[in-house]
């Protein structure tokens, strides 16, 4: 395996991206500490993401909206507007696409690029470029913070290093050196599961992690995510993994008025619907279907009730639904009452490739399956011809709030078809 012996990579983190465009784009939120929340109205809720001001206050992302609220009194809520935060990211992409090509966008306000042999050699003046690219062109409430390494893993971690705006140059000869003051904890891979099992084996800091054998990490881990870390943390070229899609969900914290069973249930079917057109958007089907509820009983506990039903190789609207209703009678029978239904979502798992080989040719022959499908195909092209969801099957209610489907999200860009 390839060991660079100069950086090869730049990581580009967005510095509180969503609190930073809601200051951009409405300029009385701007050096004031600002709180994305779900939607307004309830203090039974979460401050999905804060402005560095906030953070400045001792906030973090998805924290309890009345802990927020007491460590900053004057915290600024603003209800999220996803669809403003996706146009934002594409306007930024097209910025540092100017400069530099993009590798890879690794979520809405992260991203990856392979140097070139003249940015190597001055790394901060290209850090300084996009910077003012962005800044001349997007505006000035919109920072990041930048991290070089000869691998994507070390400049991802070397860019949180100098937050927020910050720029951070790792060259080959300087590491392992700027790890070792690292908790475990801060670096990407190990959350605080992974901590326990570190822990268990007796690596309780990086020092010791680094000291490791590659083959004695991939025991720990199980798998072989455990060795490729430790190649990463030591400098080596590794080839990135291609991403496989494991499921498609949409998941809702309720507004207060919706959290009744009707009120959730006409929710979870226009998130079903939803991530069902983004599953064949992609040319999955699913064979496996679960719903999920966050309950807050009369007594004030939050319990979770989940269930799964089997789905054979669907993509069409109509069986998802149906397999839905299956769910929900389910439910129904089994929830205490009363109770409150404070979240939920829907997920189709067991993917398989939409062209693959159907083998229960009962299914696949059947005339009522077909007729579904060829409805969904239709109702699909209707809805992208017209850009809303002009047809569906049944009720069609979103919750307050918008953006069902289109929510918020860290890990998923979404695509304009998500609000409709």
């Amino acid at each position: 395996m390839r060991k660079p012996d100069t950086i090869e990579w730049l990581y580009l983190d967005f510095d509180g991206f969503f609190a930073s465009v809601e200051q951009q784009a409405r300029p009385f939120l701007r050096g004031r500490p600002v709180g994305i929340v779900p939607f307004s109205g309830t203090v039974h809720t979460c401050v999905i993401a804060c402005s560095k001001e906030a953070k400045a206050r001792g906030l973090k992302n998805v924290m309890n909206l009345r802990e927020a609220k007491r460590l900053c009194p004057d915290l600024l809520l603003v209800p999220q507007s996803p669809d403003l935060y996706r146009r934002a990211h594409n306007a930024l992409l097209a910025e540092i696409a100017h400069i530099i090509p993009i590798d890879a966008v690794k979520s809405i306000d992260e991203l990856t690029c392979r140097l070139q042999k003249r940015d190597i050699a001055d790394p901060r003046a290209l850090a300084a470029k996009i910077k003012r690219n962005i800044h001349e062109n997007i505006g000035p409430y919109i920072t990041c913070s930048i991290g070089f390494a000869a691998n994507r893993h070390l400049a991802k971690i070397a860019c949180k290093m100098d937050k927020p705006d910050g720029v951070t140059v790792w060259p080959p000869e300087i590491m392992p050196t700027p790890l070792l003051p690292l908790a475990l904890g801060d670096i990407p891979g190990i959350g605080k599961r992974m901590e326990r099992r570190l822990w268990d084996a007796g690596i309780y800091d990086m020092p010791s992690l680094l000291a490791c054998a590659p083959k004695q990490l991939r025991k720990i881990w199980g798998n072989v995510t455990g060795e490729r870390l430790w190649y990463a943390l030591h400098g080596y070229a590794l080839k990135a993994q291609k991403s496989v899609h494991g499921m498609f969900g949409h998941g809702r914290v309720l507004p207060p008025d919706w959290r009744d069973i009707k009120s959730a249930h006409a929710c979870s079917r226009l998130l079903l619907v939803k991530a069902a057109r983004r599953m064949r958007r992609e040319k999955y089907c699913a064979n496996a279907l679960y719903l999920w509820l966050s309950l807050r009983a009369h007594h004030g506990f939050e319990k979770g009730w989940t269930s799964q039903t089997r789905l054979a190789n669907a993509s069409d609207d109509h069986s998802c639904l149906q397999a839905l209703e299956i769910l929900w009678r389910e439910a129904e029978t089994e929830i205490e009452r009363p109770s409150n239904i404070v979240r939920l979502g829907v997920t189709l798992g067991r993917l398989a490739p939409a062209n693959c080989h159907q083998l229960d040719l009962l299914i696949s022959e059947d005339p009522q399956r077909q007729k579904w499908q060829a409805a969904t195909r239709a109702m699909d092209s209707l809805n992208k011809r017209y850009g809303k969801s002009l047809v569906t099957i049944g009720p069609w209610v979103p919750p307050p709030g918008g953006y069902a489907g289109g929510k918020i999200s860290f890990t998923r860009i979404p695509r304009a078809e998500d609000f409709w």
